[in-house]
């Protein structure tokens, strides 16, 4: 048995594009012609590789067959760029990484290499705890991930460590915690969660036997808005040392306790002999190297 790469490539449109329809304005096809091709290619394999859902999705096949896409058309892209054929074409890098990571350090190396390549860089963000997932999938290349284990098919590199402390204004503090942050002043203050997977604060309350369903929660999916919010008063949350360092020196913000909450990150992508893809990942390591805390 053997997949037609241009099946293969095709599958991969639409998986990108979110529908049939949306595939064959890319495509420059109908999208009659499209679903011919997932179905020849579902023939070809004897499996079936998408749901015709909205947005399409595909199967456990099909995240096979898209990842195969993906790695061809990267490895196509190095080898022309190494007999100096690419011809002007400009190679896309789908990356998963987290909000935190995203907004404090993650774009200036990804700019570094913008700088020297003719690259553009498809960003999905997520929970650390999540982003393995989009590796899995097929969806992106590599992943900033909470994950050590290493994805099937996937190297990991450590980047360090991810420091979370637990900080307030220190007008929410004196209102909230006028005889400190203990249990009981805790289970009643407001919090800010980033969202409802957002665990961060619940890991820091189960240290001090408080329930989960006790405390009132804000949420504000996005990084830097979560820090805005907790700067503004609206509650207390954990942030990390970028985002919180300038509110504590300057007294603008309290710690809370004096135990952060350490979130381990690594750095994983596909197992293949790739520069470009290489050259990135370098470029990230030693960023997150130089950014995040160590052991």
């Amino acid at each position: 048995m053997s997949i037609s790469l241009d099946l293969a490539r095709t599958l991969a449109v639409v998986v990108e594009e979110g529908t049939l329809d949306a595939a064959a304005r890319r495509l420059h096809v109908t999208p009659s012609a499209v679903s011919q091709r997932v179905r020849a290619l579902e023939d070809q394999l004897g499996r079936v590789v998408l749901v015709r859902s909205k947005p399409v999705r595909t199967t456990e096949a099909g995240d096979a067959v898209v990842r195969l896409a993906r790695q061809l058309t990267l490895l196509e892209h190095d080898a022309l760029a190494a007999i100096g054929a690419e011809g002007g074409t400009t190679a896309t890098v789908p990356l998963a990484v987290n909000a935190d990571s995203l907004a404090t350090w993650f774009l200036p190396p990804l700019a570094r290499v913008a700088e020297r390549r003719a690259v553009v860089f498809d960003l999905h963000r997520d929970d650390q705890d999540f982003t393995a997932r989009l590796l899995e999938s097929g969806t992106v290349m590599a992943a900033v991930t909470s994950r050590e284990a290493p994805v099937a098919g996937c190297r990991v590199r450590r980047l360090g460590i991810l420091r979370y402390e637990a900080v307030a204004t220190g007008a929410f503090a004196r209102r909230w915690f006028p005889d400190g942050a203990d249990a009981v002043a805790l289970a009643s203050a407001p919090l800010v969660d980033f969202d409802r997977r957002d665990d961060l604060q619940t890991r820091w309350l189960a240290r001090r036997g408080i329930a989960v369903a006790d405390p009132p929660r804000h949420r504000v999916p996005a990084s830097q808005d979560f820090a805005t919010a907790v700067g503004l008063g609206l509650g207390w949350g954990l942030l990390p040392g970028f985002q919180s360092s300038a509110g504590l020196e300057a007294g603008d913000l309290v710690r809370l306790g004096d135990d952060p909450v350490d979130v381990p990150l690594f750095w994983q992508q596909w197992n293949l002999t790739s520069p470009l893809l290489d050259e990135v990942a370098e470029e990230i390591v030693a960023e997150g190297r130089r950014r995040l805390a160590g052991e």
